[in-house]
């Protein structure tokens, strides 16, 4: 009986063992992840693994199954033909890689080369070939998105002249940004782990429409791993653990998912851990950027001790813990219910760039730092399909946001220690339709979010352990919430030519009340209620294969938050910010042109230029408060300065970029960015805006064949010379270096780098890299440390 058992159960496995296939790019070999895989009537259907596998014990032998995938043209054969062919189905790439499928302008999916506006999109080959530490540097892997770094937990986005609280960030469809998002630079962006995300979208260019406050340089869309359901009996279990290392700030990071998929559930649990040491420059550049001397506290006093290595950046270093949690309910064809939980926190990260600032001589500042930067999503998503009278296919989100972030700092031989904490618990809610007509689509919806901040200081010595309350952030227990309506329609009007529409009304309303026991303010609360309109049209002219036009028109806004509405900070030395109650939201004109060619997928470019005008735009200006122009804050004489509609702003630009494929297994691709703004000063001459990031670039020559992937790539940016520097940037003089005259400016810079890949077996990938090789010291534009020197990274993935 036993071995009769034994017999049937070695039959069940060699007959399922059998079934099971794998999908495989046919140009570069690789696995495809993420396939869909289903009969004619999808009354079957299941999704290809990271490896590419799929097990088609569910079809029957002459059924024929169909095999679809956004970069890849459709393919379709019964089940014997691929057991035949040695059960590798091979995927045909896109003759267009604009054919791909896009979610980010209208929150369903559109055809790429139907869209007005510039869409860059990361996938997950992406990210493993480039093993970013964050996502910012994901982004910053793109080439057009500049990324900006006051400490090393960091990495604020600049898109088209414009980042911060101009810029919009969702994770999963949710808005990121929230009440406190600043117009300084912000680092929200690291929370999102980049080993957890599926696809990232980036709209290069306003967002309004769809996306509401914020939208006005840009859109950055953060799509996590999806669960894949499974028609195998028993269910499909699969899953992901991987490992780096870099030597130039000894990071160690390890990554582990996990899947599991049944008919009508499917599960992943996903986790990561990041350990950052303090980061070394590179040997050849500026002085300026050395860190000769660092303080420490000894025997109850402050000391400036030399640092025996001055490429050394300390304190920089980090820790960071990411979770992700999914749950997919999928009863139905009609229904697919998903539960998504997203966790980020770090512990305490320095702020660099306020640790070497100095006063004749002396450091300012013995201690600054962020608390752990805490942040939890939790979200419920419904789609629901069919073929309704007013939609065919719905979506609706509700999310709960957490946010928790704290700024510590005290002065060099002061024995204060200044607390300030910052809590937002942000919710919002989201529905959206989309109906399909006969040559054309609408899609429509609505939306609500509401945000309560909460902020309070206190101060502590740190000799005698005496704590009392001291001033906050922000005003405590604010509140912003926005209402919106939205519809967007696109309309085939002949198959050369697409039309794509839209408006959108918000509504805004904020509510703060200041602490008159801490500030003498000549105003107690502020209450805001405003509106704003936003329109866009755009046209997809596509003549030819060869030839596509791209024209858009648009307008965007941003909202007042409580951040420009009450916040009180040092913005620099001497220069104190104040609160400012009577402001209004800022709006944006913005007209671009873009050009797509394509010869026969040998070369390829794509060009785009922009203009984009700001009015009323919300800047820090010099201020009075009750008549005065300076007070004392922390002891230190300080110029008031507030946010304050008093500018208008022009920013142009263009993009470009090529692919020119010398071989099936040799490419060259480039990207160039060029970006030019002007900011109206109060004595009606302009100024170099402070957002729009220098020239700057990459290429990469890439040679790839079914094992292995090769490399060799130089990033670079060009200068900034001190008179092309905005005022704002003048007065932190301490980032950057100096010209022949002290004069301080952005050096140009370059890095070589080279990468590798190769796949061992089915499982197995290792990835080696050499970043800046020839060991080059240089900074991104405004940051405040340096870049990796020469840095080796090792990365190891192992797939099951």
């Amino acid at each position: 009986m036993r071995l009769f058992l034994s017999l049937l159960l070695f039959l069940f496995f060699a007959i399922s063992s059998a079934q099971e296939i794998v999908v495989l790019d046919r140009e570069s070999g690789q696995p495809i992840f993420n396939v869909a895989v289903f009969n004619k009537d999808k009354s079957k259907s299941l999704l290809t693994g990271f490896d590419g596998e799929a097990n088609l014990s569910v079809f029957s032998s002459g059924e024929i199954i169909f095999f679809r995938h956004v970069s890849h043209a459709e393919f379709h054969a019964t089940k014997k033909q691929i057991l035949d062919r040695g059960s590798k189905v091979y995927l045909e790439p896109t003759k267009n890689e604009l054919d791909e499928v896009v979610l980010s302008v209208s929150k369903f999916e559109q055809e790429r080369n139907l869209v007005p506006q510039k869409v860059v999109t990361i996938n997950q080959k992406d990210i493993l070939t480039s093993a970013p530490q964050t996502s910012a540097d994901l982004l910053e892997s793109t080439g057009q998105v500049y990324i900006q770094k006051s400490q090393l937990g960091g990495g604020s986005p600049m898109i088209r002249g414009f980042a911060t609280n101009r810029l919009l960030i969702t994770v999963d469809g949710v808005r990121m940004n929230t009440a406190i998002f600043r117009g300084g630079n912000v680092q929200n962006v690291i929370s999102v782990d980049p080993l957890s995300v599926e696809r990232t979208e980036v709209v290069l260019g306003p967002g309004s429409i769809i996306f509401g406050s914020d939208a006005i340089g840009g859109v950055i869309n953060f799509f996590t791993l999806t669960p894949a359901f499974s028609v195998a009996k028993g269910g499909n279990f699969s899953g992901r653990a991987y490992t780096r290392y870099a030597t130039a700030n000894e990071e160690k990071s390890g990554h582990l998912d996990i899947s599991y998929g049944r008919r009508e559930w499917s599960f992943l649990t996903s986790a990561s851990y990041s350990d950052f040491g303090h980061m070394r420059m590179g040997s050849h550049g500026p002085e300026e950027y050395l860190r000769p001397d660092y303080a420490v506290r000894r025997d109850g006093r402050d000391f400036m001790v030399e640092n025996k290595d001055p490429k050394v950046q300390k304190p920089t270093g980090y820790e960071q813990l990411n979770l992700l949690q999914k749950i997919r309910f999928k009863p139905t064809e009609e229904y697919d219910f998903s539960l998504g939980i997203i966790y980020s926190t770090t512990s305490n990260f320095p702020r660099y760039d306020r640790l070497y600032r100095k006063r004749d001589g002396v450091l300012r500042a013995a201690e600054w730092y962020y608390g752990p930067q805490e942040w939890l999503q939790t979200n419920l998503q419904l789609d629901k399909v069919g073929n309704g009278r007013f939609y065919d296919e719905a979506k609706f989100t509700a999310a709960y946001q957490y946010f928790e972030e704290s700024r510590n700092d005290r002065g060099y031989g002061e024995e204060v220690l200044f607390h300030t904490r910052e809590k937002v618990n942000a919710y919002s809610l989201n529905l959206d339709f989309e109906k399909k007509f006969r040559k054309s689509s609408l899609f429509y919806g609505g939306e609500y979010v509401f945000n309560r901040v909460n902020s309070a200081g206190s101060e502590q010595n740190i000799v005698t352990g005496e704590t009392n309350p001291g001033a906050s952030r922000y005003p405590d227990n604010s509140s912003w919430e926005s209402l919106a309506a939205y519809s967007n329609f696109q309309w085939e009007l002949n198959p050369e030519l697409t039309l794509q529409t839209g408006a959108r009304y918000n509504y805004i309303l904020l509510d703060a009340t200041f602490d008159e026991d801490t500030y003498d303010f000549p105003f107690s609360d502020a209450n805001l209620r405003t509106g704003a309109l936003t329109g866009s049209a755009g046209l997809n002219w596509q003549p030819n294969d060869i030839l596509g036009w791209q024209l858009n028109f648009s307008t965007a806004f941003r909202a007042p938050n409580i951040d420009d509405v009450g916040k009180i900070f040092d913005s620099a030395p001497g220069l104190v910010v104040v609160p400012n109650p009577n402001l209004e939201p800022e709006k944006a004109y913005n007209a671009e042109l873009g050009l797509r060619l394509n010869f026969d997928r040998v070369v390829q470019v794509d060009l785009a230029g922009y203009y984009t005008l700001l009015e009323d735009a919300l800047v820090r200006r010099d201020f009075d408060l009750n008549g005065e122009t300076t007070i004392i804050y922390r002891g230190e004489p300080s110029r008031v300065q507030a946010i304050q509609n008093s500018a208008r702003a022009r920013v142009y630009g263009f993009e470009t970029g090529a692919k020119i494929r010398f071989s099936e297994k040799l490419k060259l691709t480039t990207q160039i960015s060029v970006t030019e703004g002007e900011e109206e000063q109060d004595d009606g001459t302009t100024a170099p805006l402070r957002h729009a990031a220098p020239f700057f670039g990459n290429v990469h020559l890439v040679w790839e064949n079914n094992n292995f992937r090769f490399d060799l790539f130089t990033e670079y940016n060009g200068e900034i010379s001190a008179e092309e520097l905005a005022p704002s940037e003048r007065d932190k003089a301490y980032l950057y270096a100096l010209n022949e005259n002290g004069d301080p400016y952005a050096p140009e810079w370059y890095t070589l780098n080279f990468s590798s890949q190769y796949q061992l077996g089915k499982m197995w990938i290792v990835t080696a890299s050499l970043e800046n090789i020839t060991d080059q010291r240089y900074r991104t534009y405004s940051s405040g440390v340096a870049a990796a020197g020469r840095n080796l990274i090792l990365a190891l993935q192992y797939s099951f």
